[in-house]
């Protein structure tokens, strides 16, 4: 796996392990997710619907790519082609 992947071939990674791969929440996500009262499946749904609107960062070693929805950011990366880990979200403010 050759990353930074570009937007649209993260976005298209995202969808593809959502379908067929396994998906993994850290513990920090779900902490975070709790925080804003929201679930996991709204995590899932920003994935779905989501656009990643800015290049992937860099940080602890770790490609991470912000995927957003209209009230929502989740953070993930790829731990390998077919797993996707989920860093964190929020819920956006108004």
């Amino acid at each position: 796996m050759k990353e930074p992947f570009d937007r649209n071939e993260a976005k298209k990674l995202v969808l593809k392990i959502l379908n067929e791969g396994l998906t993994v929440f850290s513990r920090h996500a779900e902490e975070e997710l709790a925080k804003d009262d929201l679930t996991t499946v709204d995590a899932t749904n920003v994935l779905r619907a989501g656009k990643i609107t800015e290049p992937a960062e860099l940080e602890r070693d770790t490609w991470r790519y912000r995927v957003h929805t209209e009230r929502m950011v989740v953070v993930v990366s790829f731990v390998s082609e077919s797993k996707l880990r989920i860093v964190t979200a929020w819920r956006k403010k108004k």
